[in-house]
């Protein structure tokens, strides 16, 4: 799925039309090999979220194999990834009555989709829907391991049960639990991590003995996040890992302490247009469309603004950061309190910004423009996709 290869192929950082999104193929290289290395000490296997890179390109990098398994944040992701040879697959946002459709012609078409879900009138749409198209749609219990978000409760067995119950003797399968420590983005330091870690995983194998002593099946024991998928230490009872943002990292990885800047693969490439020298501004041409309004550095120790400035190397310069955002302007500037220099940027040097959050910073990009470490040559273009 590369796209204009041949027209990209010689092209420049310096040529391209900015802004636009740069992919680092080296970081990204090592950053997935250091996950699948430290999992592989631990026994299971990775299953990765494709919702960061929204990419066949990325994905096939990232997968163990060209047919999965991949979790997907929602059902365009499932069916572009489908099209492209994936064959085993969670869907791992709770599961709507209105979706239940999709899931079902994505099974027809041969793909061994998953839906999760966290409530018994959830768990009886989902069986309803396998007696009508008389097949068994396959389901996990999203369990609340860190009160982050959504799941049942690992102490709620009543609850657990019953929706366990309304799966299996319903009409769909019940394949297991799925929990994700969200938690642990708050975490820092390498014991609160370790704990959040453990936290999880003690979670999940919880409800999973839960549902097994209730005589129910439960196959799949699934966890993950990016922090805790790294400072796992322990991993019994658990059969396989999901993280997403690994493959880039972003800003907010760094904060937390998984990551080093060094690691960022994924920057946008923008270009010096104005200057305030009054008010130690440079101004840009990649504002919040190009960076997203993600601020999640803001209650980190050291907040970034939107985005930490570098050369169009992707080097940092020291405290530089985009510290304002307007729709298509950024704002360069020192953090606060910064005892630094205003770097000499005249207009049209480009410039690398490294992104808070990779997710949501790639979100607002159609492709990514392929480099190695420390090149401005750009080897390939690679499409990504939104939507829903």
């Amino acid at each position: 799925m590369k796209v204009n290869q041949a027209s990209v192929e010689k092209a420049r950082l310096q040529t391209l039309e900015t802004p636009c999104l740069i992919l680092d193929a080296d970081r990204m290289d090592r950053n997935i090999r250091r996950l699948k290395s430290h999992l592989a000490t631990l026994g299971p296997g990775l299953r990765p979220h494709l919702k960061t890179g929204k990419s066949v390109e990325v994905a096939r990098r990232v997968m163990m194999s060209i047919a999965g398994p991949a979790t997907v944040s929602t059902l365009k992701e499932a069916e572009q990834f489908a099209a492209a040879g994936v064959r085993d697959i969670i869907y791992a946002v709770g599961i709507a009555p209105g979706k239940l459709g999709r899931v079902l012609a994505l099974r027809a078409a041969g793909v061994d989709i998953a839906v999760i879900l966290d409530s018994v009138e959830q768990a009886r749409l989902v069986a309803d829907a396998s007696r009508e198209a008389n097949t068994r749609i396959p389901a996990l219990i999203e369990i609340d391991c860190d009160g982050h978000r959504s799941g049942v409760l690992p102490d709620e067995t009543q609850r657990l049960v019953e929706i366990g119950r309304a799966l299996h003797e319903g009409g769909a399968e019940l394949r297991g639990v799925l929990t994700h420590a969200g938690g642990s983005y708050s975490a820092r330091g390498r014991a609160a991590l370790e704990q959040c870690a453990e936290a999880e995983r003690a979670g999940a194998v919880k409800v999973a003995e839960a549902l097994r002593k209730a005589e129910l099946p439960c196959p799949v024991v699934s966890v993950g996040s990016t922090p805790t998928a790294h400072f796992s230490q322990d991993l019994t009872g658990v059969t396989e890992v999901r993280a997403g943002v690994f493959v880039f990292f972003d800003l907010v990885m760094a904060g937390i302490g998984v990551c080093q800047v060094e690691d960022i693969a994924l920057s946008v490439l923008a270009t010096v247009v104005g200057h305030q020298p009054e008010k130690g501004w440079i101004l840009v041409d990649a504002g919040w469309m190009a960076m997203s309004r993600d601020r999640g550095t803001a209650k980190q120790e050291v907040d970034q603004g939107y985005g930490l400035v570098g050369d169009v190397h992707g080097k940092p310069y020291g405290d530089l950061i985009m510290a304002d955002a307007n729709q298509e302007h950024g704002v360069i500037a020192l953090r606060p309190g910064s005892k630094g220099t205003l770097p000499e940027l005249p207009i049209g040097t480009r410039v690398r910004i490294l992104p808070n959050h990779a997710c949501a910073t790639g979100a607002q990009h159609g492709s990514y423009h392929v480099v190695r470490d420390g090149s401005d040559v750009v080897e390939a273009e690679w499409l990504r996709f939104g939507g829903w």
